[in-house]
């Protein structure tokens, strides 16, 4: 209630005062707060060109009984281990579900994903505009399927892409470490800008490990901690300069 009175209050005042910049609309940061809408844009999108292919993980929205969660994972097709975040990106806490039983004990609202191997190492993509940089943090690291035997149960992690140190000091096997092509990059800014109405967000981007050009999206961020991108005070101030002139 109290969100779609201060959108209200937020449309009459930039009717009143078209003078105001609004760098980015309320309707549209609101649906990057739902993750079962979250990757929808980026799932449409299903990027594919020579530089290599963006997709998100196999999920599932689950807002039932959790006893009946692993017979609905089942039935999605969804391979173990399992990603569990809440629906809502307000909690940025994930767990991880390594056997079907213990999938009984997550609390819905969730979005399940499929986990995918990536070398414990994603890509944040910061997206001000018209630039983008992208920096590699330390994630999950890889699960063997013969862990999926011994590590029953489930694991909670806090939001670990902004938890973790940052790797790109660290010494990391090429095949892991390097960063996606700026090409596929500026294409899918592009789009998502585009599709989603705003200027100022990130992408956590992860590449399945083995391959060289398939990245998945697996959260989207709206106005993240840019004081961590290299650079920010630069990017940010010719941002807001470009803005001004365009008036």
């Amino acid at each position: 209630m109290t969100y779609h009175i201060f959108t209200s209050s937020l449309k009459d005042y930039r009717k009143n005062h078209p003078e105001v910049t609004v760098l980015d609309p309320p309707d549209a940061i609101q649906h990057l707060h739902n993750r079962q809408s979250m990757l929808q844009d980026v799932a449409d999108l299903n990027l594919s060109n020579a530089y290599g292919k963006v997709g998100v993980p196999k999920q599932l929205i689950f807002k039932k009984d959790p006893s009946t969660i692993p017979e609905a994972v089942n039935k999605a097709g969804l391979r173990l281990p399992i990603v569990a975040k809440p629906l809502f990106a307000e909690s940025h806490e994930l767990s991880l579900a390594y056997d079907e039983f213990s999938l009984q004990n997550l609390e819905p609202p969730l979005v399940l994903q499929e986990f995918i191997n990536h070398g414990g190492v994603l890509f944040k993509v910061y997206i001000v505009g018209e630039a983008i940089k992208v920096v590699r943090r330390f994630s999950l690291p890889d699960v063997i399927k013969c862990e999926l035997t011994k590590n029953a149960g489930v694991y909670h992690f806090p939001r670990v892409s902004c938890a973790a140190a940052s790797a790109d000091e660290a010494d990391l096997d090429p095949c892991v470490g390097e960063l996606p092509p700026r090409p596929l990059l500026e294409k899918l800014a592009k789009e998502l800008r585009r599709r989603l109405g705003l200027r100022l967000f990130n992408l956590d981007i992860i590449r399945e490990h083995g391959t060289r050009d398939r990245y998945y999206v697996i959260d989207i961020n709206y106005f993240p901690g840019y004081g961590k991108m290299p650079e920010y005070e630069h990017i940010f101030t010719d941002f807001l300069l470009s803005l001004v002139q365009r008036k």
